[in-house]
Formats: C-alpha cells, structure tokens, sequence
C-alpha cells in the first residue's frame, strides 16, 4: 500500500518561518496532486494548497503570498515553507497525496493521508 508521512513542525514565534515536509512511499505508480490541509483546536479541516504534479499550485486566501508549495517528483515529496507565521496558523497540518498504486497485481488510485504535524504559534 502506501504511507504518508510528514515532518517539521514545531513550536515558532509570531513572524517567524517553518519549513514542513511530506514524503509518500510504498508501491507507488504515480502521484496527481499532492495537497496541504491544516486543522486547528475545535475547527473543521481546511485545505491550505494544493500542487499538482506539474508544479501548478494553489493556495488558500488566508495563506497566499506567506506560504509556498513546491515538490520533488523522483522524491515522491512536497514541502510547504511558512513564512511570516500568524496565532491563526496554529493547527495540525496534514498532507494528503492522490495516489496510483499496485494493489494485489493491478492498479488503483486513492487518497492517503499523513498523521500529522502540529503547528503552534505563539509568542
């Protein structure tokens, strides 16, 4: 099958950066979009960006021109680089990759996700 796993979050003050990193492995044929998502205490998850395999990227309002997406292919990765860190940033980010992979001989596509990486913002 396949696993997600992501790293590098921390503890960060107000304006400061993190670097968050995600890699997939397993019996892995190819990866579509590979996507950001973050959920903070009491809230419901919310994507942060996306990148498809291409590089094409998207982000969320509240994150554009302080975050950025980019991705290693021969990698099977994606990082996310924060800058300029808000409170409002704090949150479990989790990375979730759209995945063709082999299964019992065949081929099959599906989502898989990270456990997690918690983000905390504070001064």
């Amino acid at each position: 099958q396949v696993q997600v796993a992501e790293s590098g979050g921390g503890l960060v003050q107000p304006g400061g950066s993190l670097r968050l990193s995600c890699a997939a492995s397993g019996s892995i044929l190819n990866i579509y979009d590979m996507a950001w998502y973050r959920q903070g205490l009491g809230k419901e998850r919310e994507l942060v960006a996306t990148i498809a395999n291409g590089g094409r990227t998207n982000y969320a309002d509240s994150v554009k021109s302080r975050f950025t997406a980019s991705r290693d292919n021969a990698k099977n990765s994606v990082s996310l680089v924060m800058n300029s860190l808000k409170l409002e940033d704090t949150a479990v980010y989790y990375c979730n990759a759209d995945v063709q992979f082999v299964r019992g001989g065949s081929s099959s596509r599906g989502g898989f996700w990270g456990q997690g990486t918690q983000v905390t913002v504070s001064s």
